[in-house]
């Protein structure tokens, strides 16, 4: 090309539109330069927010793990104190330990000293039963309130047993001092109702019910919870553990 023809191409050059379309493709570049910028941290943010819900769902079904063994395990304590509560052997001093009053009779204070067995026994297992109540509300936050039921039913189970206990000193008393064969008769069979509460061997034992379907509902919750979490634990070997301690 002739330096005449540049210079009519130059001379006929709107170098105000060039201008123009080169200050456009800077900014299309750096609109795209930006663009690429926010993508990027967009993508590092949904990560670093993608990794902490991990974590935290982790950190939660851990924290779930640990409540469901703690709580499972407390609940077959539970079991079995309250059927060694409930047990109609024992021994002849037992009951002995109840702040007696000075105006007792002697079949007031066999009376009395037999139903407090009941709460002599309980002192034995008492820290395990406030420290069962005590994980009911962190139950229910992590777990749920249905699941949390059996607590209040083992709580419902005791209260039975205690007022049965207080109920029975007073009857066996009455007993005692009863005279007439239908008034005997009447005693013996409210005796014999109490008497089903406060003590195990019955056929049809309404307590042992009630709470054996306590410790199976938990049972149940927990070991989803704990298999659920850890799939490498072998179900089959925890519930066979499981139902010897129920045994």
């Amino acid at each position: 090309m002739d330096p005449n023809s540049i210079s009519v191409i130059a001379e006929s050059t709107d170098w105000g539109f060039v201008s123009t379309v080169v200050q456009i493709i800077a900014y299309l570049t750096t609109c795209i330069a930006s663009l690429t910028t926010c993508l990027a941290m967009l993508l590092t943010a949904a990560v670093a927010i993608y990794g902490i819900t991990a974590w935290r769902r982790e950190f939660r079904g851990k924290r779930q793990i640990e409540l469901a063994e703690e709580v499972l395990s407390l609940f077959y304590q539970a079991h079995d104190a309250i059927e060694a509560i409930r047990s109609p052997l024992g021994y002849s001093t037992e009951g002995s330990t109840r702040k007696r009053r000075d105006d007792e009779t002697p079949k007031q204070t066999a009376a009395w000293d037999m139903a407090y067995v009941a709460t002599e026994r309980y002192e034995r297992w008492r820290e395990m039963f406030s420290k069962l109540q005590s994980l009911r509300y962190r139950f229910m936050v992590q777990i749920g309130k249905e699941e949390a039921e059996p607590f209040e039913e083992i709580r419902k189970v005791l209260n039975r047993i205690f007022g049965a206990s207080r109920r029975l000193a007073n009857l066996w008393i009455r007993r005692e001092c009863a005279v007439r064969e239908k008034q005997l008769e009447d005693l013996g069979k409210e005796i014999q109702r109490y008497e089903a509460i406060f003590w195990f061997g019955e056929e049809d034992d309404k307590i042992g019910e009630r709470v054996e379907k306590a410790v199976s509902q938990m049972e149940d919750t927990c070991r989803n919870i704990i298999m659920r979490k850890s799939p490498h634990k072998s179900a089959k070997a925890m519930g066979k553990g499981n139902k010897e301690n129920l045994k």
